[in-house]
């Protein structure tokens, strides 16, 4: 349930991202609109979002990258 909640915050946060972009490239902004692709939040979220989508498929990790090994 977690895992859904975050990819939907991560997906709303892109969302709002990709509106801002269409509306720089609407008002003929486009140095602005590729800089915001290229280095701006658009990048970082999706970067986020691409993040949140690789932690999820690698499977049962602990903090330090190694997958839970129960009790010791």
């Amino acid at each position: 349930m977690k895992y859904a909640r975050q990819t939907q915050e991560h997906l709303d946060r892109l969302d709002q991202s990709l509106r801002i972009l269409r509306d720089m490239i609407k008002r003929g902004e486009n140095p602005a609109a590729i800089r915001y692709m290229e280095e701006g939040d658009l990048k970082e979220r999706f970067g986020d979002l691409q993040n949140i989508i690789t932690l999820s498929s690698t499977g049962n990790m602990g903090a330090s990258g190694v997958q839970s090994i129960g009790n010791l």
